[in-house]
C-alpha cells in the first residue's frame, strides 16, 4: 500500500444528546477489500449499522476510535469536545495517514492535512465508515448505561433530548454522564 495514498475518514457521534461522551472514528479503508453499503450511519437500520461496523473492523487497514469525556464536553463545549475526540481518533489509527477527509465544516487541529466535506459521510466512504463504527460504539455504551441508570429510557434514546428523557431527567435527576452545560440538564440542575 503506498504510504503516501492512505487517506483516513473521520466522522464523530453524539454531539445533540445530553448524556455521554462524544465518540469519533478513524478509518482507513483498503482499496482492495471493498465495503458495500457504507454511507451516513443515521441512513442504515440499527441491524444494518451493527453488520456492517463488524465489517468495517475485518476489512479496513486499520480504524481507531476517539472521545471526549462528558466533563471535557462541559468544560470546552460540544464543538471543541467533539473536534478533539477527532483528533484523538486520528491520533489512534496504527498507520499514520497522509490525508484526513473530516465530515463537517471545521477540522480538528492536528499536524496532517485535513479537509472538512460537509455532508462528507454521504459523499465519502471512509467517512461512512467512520459514522457507522462511532454510532455503533456510543449507541452500545448507552445501552448498557441503560442497565446501570434505570429510568431514564438510554437503551431506546440513546441519550438524545426526547420528551421521555427531558421527563426522566426531571423525575429521577440529573446523573454523572449528563452533560450539565446542556440548557435541559441545565434547567433541572437550576430547579432542585
Amino acid at each position: 500500500m503506498d504510504k503516501l495514498n492512505l487517506v483516513a475518514g473521520v466522522d464523530e457521534v453524539g454531539r445533540g444528546p445530553l448524556a455521554g461522551d462524544v465518540v469519533a472514528a478513524a478509518v482507513i479503508l483498503d482499496p482492495e477489500n471493498p465495503i458495500e453499503g457504507l454511507t451516513d450511519s443515521k441512513k442504515l437500520t440499527e441491524k444494518k449499522r451493527k453488520l456492517l461496523s463488524v465489517e468495517i473492523r475485518d476489512k479496513a487497514l486499520c480504524w481507531s476510535l476517539g472521545r471526549a469525556s462528558v466533563s471535557e464536553i462541559d468544560e470546552i463545549n460540544i464543538l471543541q469536545a467533539s473536534l478533539l475526540a477527532m483528533k484523538r481518533a486520528i491520533e489512534g489509527l496504527a498507520m499514520k495517514p497522509s490525508h484526513c477527509l473530516i465530515d463537517g465544516n471545521k477540522i480538528p487541529e492536528i499536524d496532517i492535512s485535513c479537509e472538512a466535506i460537509i455532508k462528507g459521510d454521504l459523499k465519502v466512504q471512509s467517512i461512512g465508515a467512520a459514522s457507522i463504527i462511532a454510532k455503533v460504539e456510543r449507541d452500545d455504551e448507552m445501552v448498557e448505561f441503560d442497565q446501570i441508570l434505570p429510568g431514564y429510557g438510554l437503551a431506546k434514546h440513546k441519550g438524545y433530548p426526547t420528551k421521555a428523557h427531558i421527563k426522566a431527567l426531571q423525575e429521577l435527576g440529573v446523573t454523572s454522564i449528563h452533560r450539565k452545560s446542556f440548557a435541559p440538564v441545565k434547567k433541572v440542575l437550576n430547579n432542585q
